[in-house]
């Protein structure tokens, strides 16, 4: 335990995202984004709650199914010295700040779940969309040779996209789909400049995910009438699929993100 901590206090990558996280959280405190639209209620989920069950399992399945992102962030947090194609400082900051990201965001799904609270729900919205900006400047830092100014812009306007929310009702929605859309045309880029076949079979399973992410948190009830999404729901499956696509983003971007090395000897 006191080799993790000291771990985490001199990796400053931990403490760029938990500055970041505590930001948002100190904005959503002062009542700003109270006008926003989310979905509360356990109504939202086919999955039904279990009345003997602590809130924090009151839904089983889709509240476990958060450890996922956990256990996915410290899996690539802990191969950063490993032999994954990462050799410069600036790949594994972006390694890092990623699984960061994974390991950070499964609580706050978990709490969104656990308390119905609309300030949860917003953080849950609003946490989705920096984390699909970060792969795309992750493939734009080994297109272009990025720098962290880069970085910190490109995120900056990512999570002040979020106040679309206030300017309409599926603001959400809008900015999330750009989101979607510039990160998978950054891939198919750095796939047909870099690419091989490795990286296109990581990218088809990253891509594939996403539309199963989507998809089936969209048809949840829908699906819950067949009695094989009763118990297994699509909510719970979408967050499967969302975890496989965090996980194929890493293998795809971690394969590639050598010819950073490459670019700066030409």
């Amino acid at each position: 335990m006191s080799r993790l901590l000291s771990s985490l206090t001199q990796d400053k990558t931990f403490w760029h995202v938990t500055a970041a996280f505590t930001l948002c959280l100190i904005f959503v405190s002062t009542g700003v984004l109270d006008t926003v639209t989310t979905e509360l209620g356990f109504g939202h989920y086919a999955e039904k709650p279990i009345s003997w069950l602590p809130l924090f399992l009151a839904m089983p399945f889709n509240s476990l199914v958060n450890l996922g992102y956990i256990v996915l962030g410290i899996y690539w947090l802990g191969r950063k010295n490993a032999s994954v194609g990462i050799k410069d400082p600036i790949g594994l900051y972006l390694n890092n700040i990623f699984s960061w990201m994974a390991i950070l965001y499964g609580p706050v799904q978990w709490v969104r779940l656990w308390t119905q609270a609309h300030w949860a729900a917003v953080l849950d919205q609003w946490f989705t969309l920096p984390i699909f900006a970060w792969a795309y400047i992750w493939c734009n830092s080994i297109m272009k040779n990025w720098t962290t100014q880069y970085f910190l812009i490109l995120e900056v306007i990512s999570i002040s996209s979020y106040f679309l929310c206030l300017l309409h009702p599926q603001g959400f929605e809008v900015a999330l789909l750009i989101h979607i859309v510039c990160t998978v045309v950054a891939g198919v880029k750095l796939q047909n400049t870099y690419g091989d076949a490795s990286s296109r079979t990581y990218l088809f399973l990253a891509l594939t995910s996403c539309l199963g992410f989507v998809c089936l948190k969209l048809l949840d009830h829908w699906l819950a009438q067949s009695f094989m999404f009763q118990t297994l729901t699509g909510h719970f499956w979408s967050k499967v699929c969302d975890i496989l696509q965090f996980h194929y983003a890493f293998c795809f971007l971690t394969h590639l993100d050598h010819y950073r090395r490459f670019r700066l000897k030409k």
